[in-house]
């Protein structure tokens, strides 16, 4: 079922995650310098977008169900067996911060975020690994 969507998602998803490592480059100063920041952060933002429309894709592929809100799409994702538990409510709790993000931008915290850099980052990559692997 891997079609041109999912690749596209998946690589947009690749995409904004080597950016946001090249850009902070293990150096939490980096969130001292507004522009990294608002690099690091536009793409967290896009990655969960890409990761909500490739979640959104699958669950209308493959007829799971109608999510009334895109965390509900992960949950579907791992109620089939695409991802697991705890990828899915990584990947909600970055939807969460993706929110905030969008919505109260000066409200972000500085420690959540160097958090979500420095050891969460990869859930995208484990997210993306999980549904090229059980959907491709």
């Amino acid at each position: 079922m891997t079609n041109d969507v999912i690749l596209d998602k998946v690589s947009i998803i690749e995409r904004c995650v080597r950016r946001i490592e090249e850009v902070y480059d293990n150096d939490p100063a980096s969130l001292d310098d507004f522009t990294k920041l608002d690099s690091i952060t536009l793409n967290i933002q896009r990655a969960c977008e890409a990761a909500i429309d490739l979640s959104m894709h699958i669950v209308a592929e493959k007829k799971l169900g109608l999510p009334q809100k895109s965390r509900e799409a992960f949950d579907l994702l791992q109620d089939t067996g695409v991802i697991s538990g705890s990828t899915a409510a990584r990947m909600k709790a970055m939807v969460g911060f993706r929110n905030i993000a969008v919505h109260s931008y000066q409200d972000i915290d500085h420690d959540i975020l160097k958090k979500i850099v420095n050891d969460h980052i990869d859930d995208f990559k484990t997210f993306t690994r999980q549904v090229l692997h059980n959907v491709g």
